[in-house]
């Protein structure tokens, strides 16, 4: 059943601040408030000005798939309304090439070449490395004590995991993951223009990678992306290195928060944690329902209104930027049997962490192994896994679209 709320003031909800990190501490009885009183709501979002959220399971699941909402916000707003958008600076436009920021025909032209190049056959290729990647991490925590689950483990793994994949060269490893984390920290800068000259050189770095691979082809997957046919068709350079800045972004981060953010749940509920140390067979499901409880990706990325778009009788205007509240979808008790409760066997677990219809996260089979392999390491190897600090000290970064701890201090015997 889902759960009773009182009555608040629409224009409370509207106020509450989104993007803060006391909010991401714990947002889901606010979206419980948004999904029986304003299921959907225009809110003020800091530098990005107003949005709309949508929060309940059938109409987020409706937005995901919804082809009046247009991914590229150029071809959703007015003349008007275009003249107020910033431009894309010339040395940063191939990025608007990627998969999240097109729509119809370039997006499924895309899509198809990657597919061939980005299988679930090459990731599960990639299990045993990453199994022995974990292992070498969990050591070295082991050695140390207590050790920051994300700085020496959530963050590391899938950097170097996806820099394998790629085929970047061993020595490049210590440039290619600073200048990553450089390019994945950018925008939650003070000032991100900071960061544009060493992502600059990484992009540099990365188009003589795909030249590189172009002349001379490898058993990896900038080779694979630039050999990928589809009839007479394939990948520009272009749209290869907007490939490349995806899956190191979008997909990064997200693995990072749910590799920590699931250890925290299952830290805080000792019986779940229990229950997955005692039966290795749930692990599958088990990170399934992590993915659902703690939803790396807090709001699916930025939608805009093609036109007036009515959301469960409320009208969207043209150009407004809807945002689908995953977070809220998966805790909505119309779909889920006691959605907030952390059930490691949980059956029918149809959460929309990683998105519905044409724009479903094309990395999540990589997110599954990364996350199974990860945290089924720690259960494995660490038994007396445990916080080394009160859970009131643990900070949660401000964003929109993601939600991930600061830091994850943690002891390991």
């Amino acid at each position: 059943m889902a759960a009773q709320t009182s009555s608040i003031p629409t224009g409370s909800l509207s106020s509450v601040d989104v993007t803060a990190t006391a909010f991401k501490a714990d947002p889901f009885p606010h979206y419980a408030h948004l999904r029986a009183e304003a299921p959907v709501l225009p809110v003020t979002v800091p530098r990005m000005g107003q949005a709309w959220l949508v929060t309940r399971y059938d109409d987020v699941g409706a937005v995901l798939k919804d082809q009046r909402l247009a991914k590229n916000q150029r071809e959703a707003l007015t003349p008007a309304q275009l003249t107020k958008v910033a431009t894309m600076p010339r040395m940063f436009a191939p990025l608007e090439r990627g998969l999240l920021n097109l729509d119809g025909a370039d997006h499924d032209r895309l899509r198809a070449l990657a597919h061939r190049a980005f299988t679930p056959r090459r990731i599960e290729q990639m299990r045993d490395q990453a199994q022995v990647l974990a292992d070498q991490l969990v050591d070295a925590a082991e050695r140390k004590g207590s050790t920051d689950l994300i700085a020496d483990y959530a963050l590391p793994l899938p950097l170097v995991l996806i820099g394998r994949i790629l085929g970047v060269p061993e020595r490049d490893n210590p440039r290619f993951s600073a200048w990553s984390r450089t390019l994945i920290g950018a925008a939650s800068r003070r000032n991100p223009l900071t960061a544009v000259p060493s992502v600059l050189r990484f992009l540099r770095y990365l188009r003589a990678l795909i030249a590189e691979r172009a002349a001379r082809p490898r058993d990896d997957l900038i080779s694979a992306m630039v050999a990928a046919r589809e009839q007479d068709d394939r990948l520009s350079a272009d749209e290869v290195l907007a490939m490349v800045v995806l899956l190191l972004t979008a997909g990064h981060e997200t693995t990072v928060n749910l590799i920590a953010s699931g250890v925290l749940a299952l830290l805080e509920h000792p019986d779940q944690l229990a229950r997955l140390r005692d039966e290795p067979a749930l692990l599958g499901p088990g990170i399934e329902e992590l993915v659902r409880f703690v939803v790396p990706a807090e709001q699916a990325t930025q939608r805009y209104a093609r036109e007036d778009v009515t959301i469960a009788g409320v009208t969207v205007p043209q150009g407004s930027l809807v945002l689908a509240v995953l977070a809220s979808a998966n805790r909505d008790g119309r779909f889920f049997d006691d959605p907030d409760t952390l059930d490691v066997a949980r059956a029918n677990n149809r959460h929309l962490s990683f998105g519905q219809g044409m724009h479903y996260c094309l990395g999540a089979p990589l997110a599954r192994l990364e996350g199974q392999t990860a945290i089924g390491a720690l259960l494995r190897r660490a038994p007396g896994l445990r916080l080394a600090v009160a859970p009131r000290e643990l900070r949660w970064r401000g964003s929109i679209i993601l939600r991930g701890l600061e830091a994850l201090p943690v002891r390991l015997s």
